[in-house]
């Protein structure tokens, strides 16, 4: 018996052509004709021996799967905001078309890890991980033009009286710092909600929101599961 081609988790059975004739039905996989138990696959009759190896063949979610997913997806979603916001440092432009990439890259990752596996949950994870890694990339870049910024400001100050610092600073009451965790929540929340602080600048801050919508679009669209392809039968 020819041996069914089921290299694809989902054979292409809209294309499958065959006779309604009793006694010369084919199977729409491996082209045998139909003798005793036999299937139907979106609507197409299929021999038993190739809906068999349809179902053992076809990729099966689980939670194995997504965590695999996860694991390639966090480290990719990392390096999308690394490389965003490297760009951004080292050009001092803000291209919000790498949020595309970043969308690609993050989607890519997961299929990778959970072995072509899509789905539902896929597709939120995979959003979630495209809007932290753009949004989240406006941490570093801050904390860079601080620190570029500092040390003119501190040239600045020394330049004052001392006299006059010290009795401007005996005046003040202590100022309450905050904790290391409080400062990294903190830097989140900014971060986070980054692509709405841009609005400050209407036009810039829209166009940058639309594009990371594109971006959350393809790794929504990467992400997203296949139709099932309907078993009935056996017949």
């Amino acid at each position: 018996m020819q041996d069914a081609d089921l290299s694809q988790p989902t054979p292409q059975f809209d294309t499958a052509e065959y006779a309604n004739t009793p006694g010369t039905t084919r199977c729409a996989v491996c082209q045998q004709t139909l003798a005793g138990t036999s299937y139907r696959i979106n609507g197409h009759p299929v021999c038993a021996s190739c809906t068999d190896q349809f179902r053992n063949r076809a990729p099966k979610d689980g939670h194995a799967a997504f965590v695999r997913a996860l694991a390639f997806g966090i480290p990719a979603a990392i390096l999308g905001l690394i490389g965003y916001a490297a760009f951004e440092i080292l050009t001092h432009l803000s291209i919000g078309y790498l949020a595309l990439g970043v969308g690609y890259l993050v989607a890519k990752a997961m299929l990778f890890g959970s072995g072509g596996i899509r789905g539902r949950r896929y597709q939120i994870a995979a959003v979630i991980l495209t809007y932290a890694a753009v949004s989240m990339a406006a941490i570093p870049v801050a904390l860079i033009e601080i620190s570029q910024h500092r040390p003119a400001h501190e040239t600045s100050a020394q330049s004052s009286s001392d006299d006059g610092q010290s009795a401007q600073q005996s005046s003040q009451p202590p100022k309450h710092k905050m904790s290391r965790a409080q400062a990294l929540g903190y830097l989140a929340f900014l971060g986070l909600a980054s692509p709405f602080l841009d609005l400050e600048s209407p036009v810039n801050g829209l166009i940058g929101l639309v594009i990371l919508f594109v971006g959350i679009q393809i790794a929504w669209k990467m992400t997203a599961g296949p139709p099932v392809p309907e078993i009935t039968g056996p017949y």
